[in-house]
């Protein structure tokens, strides 16, 4: 019996491919996104999602020159490895050991630190791991001698987007996606991909959705050729619809809110059918490449020129605001989606910040930073390197704050936030009730706002790590009034002018023109 071709795989080879990879998908996007957000940028009608995707795609052109994250949420890390059955291991790891190694060389290369999102006890005390780890990691024996590999750094305002459902069998799925998608608001930060699962069994569905966001992007192709099976019937039928809703560029409403639909599906029992969707957002990291024995794994840089011609600058229109002077008397005249040019001092806090706040406030503690007048920006920021006075930063998603906002706005003496998507409808109150406003930042542009940040000190809470308070001076910080001080949320007006638009066929819809 003729023998098999066996292949070795060197542990350093299979840790360094994992690490370069993990570097390379930080700040370079896949070449088919960046075409067909260029796609986006040229057929969308308003004005507020143009410049936001006109700043994406000017972050990205900066981030592959300058190898920076194209987000300061740089994910957690997850691998789809497929091992050949004629594959041998010269390893003293095993395969997911190996990832994460490869996952701590990546986030703690000094030229390029990623940040570190990953927290322990999940449940519990929720301490950060420090160095990413662990990965996600599933593997699977399939025929061949190659060790084949798909890596993704998933951010954490996209995947807390995801949604099961296990539907009836005569259930419509695509007037559940219809009903899902707009829950969803923006902090996914579209445009960017819908993953979908089909089948199987819940958490077979959920691993389809997320196996197929590390597809290209051919919706374009699909479009030209049609549809050639029930798959491909839905993908063009969801991508459709879901762009005729209206959401638009980070929700502020316009024609993008997808430039891509996948569908992966698989047989699943006649009472069921299960569907997951999982969304990709406007940072869309991933990468697959090769192992056959020869070393690690090459990863061809891509050509600036196949950027589109886009260079982001702020408009003349845009109001500058001086943060060190500013009063609420000012900002009751700002309306939704005015833009602003922000300068002088800006706070940091989130999550954890904001929970440790409110547990000092009960226990009547003195705070250690002084709210009053002051404005608060929801990041947690990437270190910063060589001269940079802060890394990549970008803004966190707000809703996550809203629980907080009352508090801060009548304890505090804060008077403004600024983050990204959509307040929910307890912070919308608050900011009315207390003539406050909320300021949104261009998630998927964290790399373009680091540079309006000129100086950057950590204030308070140095042990939360990324999520301490930090005090950052900013010149010109680019951000659009999201709920102004009466309450009024252009994330909920901006969809529903677009979506009205789209409906009267007022304007060309998107799919007619990309």
């Amino acid at each position: 019996m003729k023998s098999s071709k066996v292949t070795t795989i060197k542990q350093e080879d299979f840790i360094q491919s994992i690490a370069d990879a993990l570097q390379y998908i930080s700040y370079y996007h896949p070449v088919d996104y960046i075409q067909a957000l260029g796609r986006a940028y040229e057929a969308e009608q308003s004005p507020a999602a143009k410049d936001a995707i006109a700043q994406i795609l000017t972050n990205s052109r900066m981030c592959a020159e300058g190898k920076r994250p194209l987000c300061q949420d740089t994910g957690i890390v997850v691998a789809f490895v497929k091992v050949g059955m004629q594959v041998a291991w010269d390893a003293s790891l095993n395969v997911e050991q190996m990832v994460n190694e490869g996952v701590r060389r990546a986030y703690g290369l000094a030229d390029n630190k990623l940040r570190a999102s990953v927290v322990d006890d999940p449940a519990g005390k929720r301490l950060n791991t420090k160095d990413n780890t662990p990965a996600v990691v599933h593997v699977s024996l399939v025929a061949g001698d190659k060790v084949e590999v798909s890596l993704a750094a998933k951010g954490g305002g996209s995947e807390n987007k995801a949604k099961l459902a296990m539907l009836n069998p005569n259930d419509s799925i695509v007037d559940w996606i219809l009903e899902v998608v707009p829950t969803m608001g923006a902090g996914w930060c579209p445009p960017g991909m819908l993953g979908i699962g089909i089948g199987g069994t819940a958490e077979k569905a959920m691993l389809l959705a997320k196996e197929s966001l590390m597809a290209p992007i051919d919706m374009h192709e699909l479009q030209a050729k049609g549809a050639s099976n029930r798959v491909e019937e839905l993908r063009l039928e969801i991508f459709e619809k879901v762009n005729n809703l209206g959401i638009g560029a980070q929700g502020l409403g316009g024609l993008a809110t997808v430039l891509d639909v996948k569908i992966l599906d698989y047989p699943t029992h006649a009472a069921s059918l299960p569907v997951a969707i999982i969304p990709n957002c406007a940072a869309t990291r991933h990468v697959h490449f090769e192992l056959d024995g020869n070393g690690a794994a090459v990863l061809d840089v891509p050509s600036l020129d196949d950027w589109p011609q886009v260079n982001w600058a702020p408009s003349e229109a845009a109001l500058r605001v001086n943060l060190d002077t500013i009063t609420k008397q000012e900002m009751q005249q700002w309306q939704p989606g005015q833009t602003l040019l922000l300068s002088g001092k800006l706070l940091t806090g989130r999550d954890a910040a904001h929970k440790r706040i409110a547990t000092m406030l009960a226990a009547g503690e003195k705070l250690p930073v002084d709210f009053t007048n002051r404005f608060i920006y929801y990041v947690g920021p990437v270190d910063p390197v060589r001269e940079e006075a802060v890394g990549p930063a970008g803004p966190t998603t707000a809703t996550r704050m809203d629980d907080f906002t009352e508090l801060m706005l009548s304890q505090t003496g804060l008077i403004g936030m600024v983050g990204k998507a959509e307040r929910g409808d307890v912070a919308i109150q608050a900011i009315a009730k207390h003539h406050s406003v909320y300021l949104t930042a261009v998630g998927g542009a964290a790399y373009l706002v680091s540079k309006a940040i000129k100086k950057a000190e950590v204030i308070a809470f140095a042990d939360l790590g990324m999520e301490a308070i930090y005090e950052f001076t900013v010149l010109d910080m680019p951000v659009t009034v999201a709920v102004d001080a009466q309450g009024v949320s252009v994330h909920i007006t901006g969809p529903a002018e677009w979506k009205e638009k789209i409906a009267q066929h007022q304007i060309v819809p998107i799919h007619n023109v990309l």
